[in-house]
């Protein structure tokens, strides 16, 4: 059976307003608390940045940090010593995306470590986190095109995680596997079932009006992984995603 994979649940689409109240509803039931980055210039919208980051992180709930910025080595550092406990970065954000995962990586090595993510767009090859793949942590699969809202997962995303999954296996590094876009209560049992070890959700939890109860569907939708099997599936995919 596919293992249920962890939440990260994002917290943009929150009432802001009433922050502590709305990040009270995920102790216990989100694994970490996602926070879009967003400069305007990689993505439509301008969101937060480290002061917010610390905010969440102050609540004590793990900050899982998605940089959708232009060269987010300008940003790295303010992000970790604000407490990110995940900082991911964009394959399509930067022209030395390996030195930004080596600083990335000598940053981890202070107190207050956190892990390495890697992200790509729909329309990115898997093979671009190749050159990076032994110092990453996570591979963050977009299963939409990051900034614009209400797009159903690609097509192609389950495709798309089980190549990660041999690309890693193949280089001979752990790295964790997650999916992030378009994920709603009504889909989420069958994104479980794709094999992720994280799903990121947010609008699903927080746009509707009960909260409460949106996470409580979500939370029991992944605990019910449902496995639908492609023509051709690779065996030895399946098994290294156990």
């Amino acid at each position: 059976m596919t293992p249920s994979p962890r939440l990260s649940a994002g917290v943009i689409t929150a009432d802001l307003t009433r922050l502590g109240t709305e990040l009270e509803i995920l102790r216990g039931k989100a694994s970490w608390a996602h926070v879009d980055v967003m400069d305007g210039r990689f993505c439509p919208k301008l969101t937060v940045g480290p002061d917010f980051i610390a905010a969440v992180a102050s609540a004590g709930i793990p900050v899982d940090a998605h940089l959708m910025v232009e060269e987010p080595r300008r940003y790295v550092p303010d992000i970790a010593a604000a407490g990110a406990a995940i900082i991911t970065v964009h394959t399509e954000a930067t022209r030395h995306l390996h030195r930004t995962l080596q600083e990335m990586t000598q940053l981890t090595r202070k107190p207050g470590s956190f892990m390495r993510g890697v992200a790509i767009n729909p329309g990115t090859p898997i093979q671009a986190v190749e050159p990076v793949i032994e110092l990453t942590d996570l591979v963050l699969v977009l299963a939409v095109n990051p900034g614009w809202p209400s797009q159903a997962p690609a097509a192609n995303t389950r495709r798309r995680i089980n190549a990660v999954r041999e690309l890693a296996a193949n280089c001979g590094a752990k790295v964790l596997v997650g999916v992030d876009g378009g994920v709603t209560t009504a889909n989420a049992s069958e994104i479980a079932g794709w094999g992720p070890d994280i799903i990121v959700s947010g609008s699903a939890i927080f746009d509707h009006l009960s909260p409460v109860h949106n996470l409580e569907l979500l939370t029991q939708a992944l605990l019910r992984p449902v496995s639908k099997l492609v023509a051709g599936e690779d065996e030895e995919v399946a098994h290294v995603r156990q």
